[in-house]
């Protein structure tokens, strides 16, 4: 080996410099063309037994990989992560909860709305999928009936109309079954419609305690006290405020309750 590398090295040091550049072009332009094949042929993967093709397996990764924006875009997560922002801002608490229990509990608040339609994922796409009963094309066409129907329900249908003019597709304008149109269409009308509902519910979150800094604020003022920030009286009554009403439980519960099913 240590007399393969002395000669290599000997080689290049012969060479002058355009020549190793065309040396290592035509390396790298030979690389191509052996990956290009390689790439053309078809390769198969025994996985338990079974052949699965190269692209499958590729088409399968590239699912996985875009599972958080499918949790993010498709599912209740939007709603739920805007309206614990609102919150902690109207309350005026930058940090606290911290970001990893506020995404944490819209993640689980998210598979607690979702559930109805991961089980009938489950009962009517992935169990026929895995006894080998549906291939796997008719696998994506059922898993997406409940995504749209859930998404369907929860879309205004004045952006579901305005993204299907945006589409100048005619077979999408002249489509009269919902179902039939494709996630291009629903994905974004249903993503503004999280944000339109979302932002209403911060707007109301937002005025109790607007409230409470107001008349702070008045009456700090009536005091003299203009120095003394009104947030530093003010925080511990609108946490005070927040506790005494339950706040935590009768957020989820109005959360929730904004999804149909």
């Amino acid at each position: 080996m240590s007399k393969v590398v002395d000669t290599i090295k000997t080689i290049i040091s012969k060479l002058s410099k355009d020549k190793f550049k065309i040396m290592l072009v035509a390396i790298i332009s030979m690389l191509a063309i052996q990956s290009k094949a390689f790439a053309n042929s078809v390769v198969n993967v025994d996985i338990n037994g079974k052949s699965n093709d190269t692209i499958e397996i590729i088409i399968l990764l590239t699912v996985l990989s875009l599972l958080p924006s499918i949790v993010i875009m498709m599912t209740s997560f939007t709603r739920i992560t805007i309206v614990l922002s609102f919150l902690r801002n109207a309350i005026g608490l930058q940090q606290t909860p911290p970001n990893q229990v506020m995404v944490g509990i819209a993640l689980f608040l998210t598979l607690f709305i979702m559930s109805p339609v991961i089980s009938e994922i489950n009962t009517t796409a992935y169990e026929p999928y895995k006894q080998e009963l549906i291939s796997q094309d008719e696998f994506y066409k059922r898993a997406q009936e409940p995504l749209k129907g859930f998404m369907l329900k929860n879309t205004r249908p004045n952006e579901l109309n305005m993204f299907i003019t945006l589409s100048n597709n005619q077979e999408v304008n002249e489509t009269q079954d919902l179902q039939k149109l494709p996630l291009t269409v629903i994905v974004p009308a249903f993503m503004v419609s999280e944000l339109r509902r979302a932002f209403i519910i911060g707007f109301l979150i937002f005025i109790p305690f607007l409230i409470i800094d107001t008349v702070v604020s008045t009456v700090l003022m009536s005091m003299g006290m203009m120095m003394l920030p009104p947030v530093m009286i003010s925080l511990p009554f609108k946490i005070l405020l927040f506790v005494l009403v339950d706040g935590w439980s009768l957020l989820f519960q109005t959360l929730i309750k904004t999804f149909q099913f």
